[in-house]
């Protein structure tokens, strides 16, 4: 019998599924789960390290685009696993197919165990491992919380969550804070706030309990909204009533604070994962690419990216709550992101517990530039990159356009296409590594050129 074998799922949209659900225009809730799908090949980075796995994707990935990966990454062998139905509930989908459920029988039979690991550990992800048990199959989740802790997925990983966490041990750690303001709930009491707090500080941010990828996030600064109280209040309440989840979860009101761009583009992050035994394990802190809607796009990952009082500092705070998420059970990926504040303040704005935007990002820089990378390298990422005059480029014809610029493990330099999947929607996930952060940006910067070309 042949060692375990790694099973890798990727389930983005059931981690945000009731999120979803609430979303009242029909076609917004089918493009989310679509661009979600557009994801899956881009999630094949975070199994860069393993020689031989399994994917279950929401969608088909082209042989072209395995291939790139495979020869990139130097994986002997992937398989991919593709349920018939596509409902934006991977493990849903995964239990009801026959076929997968079949295969995943026989690799369990094949090998001594499966290790099972997905974007999020929700609660079809854990169902799954229990049928996958109850058909005789021996299953490991290195980097999940047991049944009775999940909890902590969707408790830390929502708004209010983390808020409530940082509150306590605020008395503990004067500089563990976030920006000032409340747990709300309904659209009513929501908008009073948000109102309240716009006339008498020219700003506000309104955060659904647990959005995804800006949806559910708004930020109204100076001149957005009418001055006047009642007027303001009233155009408020009119743009929560758009979307059913404003109505049905938390809502979290808090103070817009001005991002010092000097300091990680004005957003530091630290991600860590906690292991099985509960050890808290660090892993890379960054600088996030992000919007003026608040919009994620990437990661800037170097020793450089950040002050070193700065790291010391996010890092210091990451332990603190991961040590209280190990504490209740959670296991896996977490990060906390934050906001550099011009004042020289640093706030915590959020916990993802699970697997996040860079987490494909820090893997892939692993193995194509070694353990320490951080030290000898910088490493940007941008999820989805509008390609200019909506151009949108076949696989084969943009690796031929990028040839002389792509990855190479000679140089340990160069673009990584990150996924094949975006490019019919004219844009483009991409990774780059640069012996420092100024190659780094001098390569992203001719990879621009040549898609303007």
């Amino acid at each position: 019998m042949e060692k375990e074998r790694a099973v890798r799922i990727f389930n983005l949209s059931e981690d945000v599924w009731p999120f979803i659900e609430s979303m009242g225009d029909e076609r917004a809730k089918r493009l989310e789960i679509e661009e979600n799908a557009d994801l899956s090949d881009r999630d094949l980075y975070s199994m860069a390290e393993e020689f031989e796995f399994t994917f279950i994707s929401p969608r088909e990935i082209s042989a072209e685009f395995i291939d790139y990966f495979k020869k990139l990454c130097m994986v002997r062998e992937l398989e991919i696993l593709v349920p018939k139905t596509h409902s934006g509930q991977l493990c849903e989908d995964a239990l009801n197919d026959k076929r997968v459920m079949k295969r995943l029988v026989e690799l369990g039979k094949t090998h001594k165990r499966l290790s099972l690991s997905s974007y999020s550990t929700t609660a079809s992800f854990l169902k799954l491992v229990e049928k996958l048990t109850e058909k005789g199959v021996e299953v490991v989740t290195p980097a999940a919380p047991e049944e009775e802790n999940a909890w902590t997925v969707n408790f830390y990983g929502s708004k209010s969550g983390i808020r409530q966490l940082t509150q306590i041990n605020g008395a503990i750690r004067s500089d563990l804070k976030m920006p000032n303001g409340v747990i709300s709930s309904g659209v009513t009491d929501t908008a009073r706030i948000a109102a309240n707090k716009y006339v008498k500080e020219g700003g506000v941010v309104i955060k659904a309990n647990k959005g995804h990828s800006g949806m559910g996030v708004l930020i109204f600064r100076k001149g957005d909204l009418p001055k006047k109280y009642e007027v303001c209040e009233k155009k408020i309440f009119d743009i929560l009533k758009m979307d059913a989840y404003w109505e049905k979860f938390p809502v979290v009101v808090e103070s817009l604070v001005a991002p010092n761009p000097r300091i990680g583009g004005g957003f530091p992050n630290a991600e860590f994962l906690i292991k099985k035994n509960g050890e808290v394990k660090f892993l890379y802190s960054c600088g996030m690419r992000v919007d003026r809607q608040g919009v994620f796009g990437g990661v800037e990952i170097s020793e450089d990216v950040l002050p070193k009082r700065v790291a010391s500092r996010i890092t210091d705070i990451g332990y603190l709550i991961g040590e209280q998420y190990a504490k209740d059970g959670y296991r896996g990926f977490y990060d906390v992101d934050f906001i550099a504040e011009r004042g020289g303040e640093v706030y915590v704005s959020e916990s993802n517990v699970r697997v996040t935007g860079g987490t494909h990002v820090y893997q892939a820089a692993i193995e194509l530039a070694g353990r320490n990378f951080t030290k000898k390298s910088c490493v940007l990422s941008d999820n989805m990159y509008k390609i200019p005059r909506k151009k949108k480029y076949a696989f084969g014809e943009l690796k031929k356009l990028m040839s002389p610029i792509l990855y190479s493990r000679k140089t340990k330099e160069g673009v990584v296409i990150a996924s094949e999947s975006l490019l019919s929607k004219g844009k483009l996930a991409y990774i780059i590594i640069g012996k420092n952060k100024r190659r780094a940006e001098m390569i992203e910067e001719e990879m621009k050129k040549i898609l303007l070309k």
